[in-house]
């Protein structure tokens, strides 16, 4: 555990999880990274809650988040992060398979800060990680 702010990855898919996690490896990245599987996960750890409710404090540094999650999807989780007062200002990067216009612009219109295709590869990935000023 470092006392840097955690990065929160929501991501269902474990293939999507691995690849990233080696991205951060690969370029040290040392801030904790909380893999969470749906985004009914996510808004209980982003708000403090449920099983969540005594994690310890802050907000994430980022949140690299899938559009498509099961329970509830990433666009709901955008959302209800840009309309609390103490979430809106997080960065989030969506992930997801879709090259839908259509998603494409929601996901921005929702508040992302990036948004990437899957399948993401390293390279890619690497240098999303350098925009937003971690690698």
């Amino acid at each position: 555990m470092t006392n840097l702010p955690d990065i929160v990855l929501v991501e269902d898919n474990p293939n999507d999880v691995e690849l990233i996690l080696s991205v951060m490896e690969e370029y040290h990245i040392v801030n904790d990274v909380i893999v969470l599987r749906d985004g009914s996960e996510a808004l209980d750890y982003l708000k403090r809650q449920g099983k969540y409710k005594n994690r310890r404090g802050g907000n994430p540094l980022l949140v690299l988040l899938d559009l498509n999650l099961p329970i509830v999807d990433g666009r709901q989780v955008l959302r209800s992060m840009r309309i609390d007062s103490r979430l809106k200002h997080i960065p989030v990067v969506m992930l997801t398979v879709s090259r839908e216009q259509g998603d494409v612009e929601e996901s921005f219109t929702l508040g992302a800060n990036v948004y990437a295709a899957k399948p993401i590869d390293f390279y890619q990935f690497a240098d999303i990680m350098k925009q937003l000023g971690l690698g």
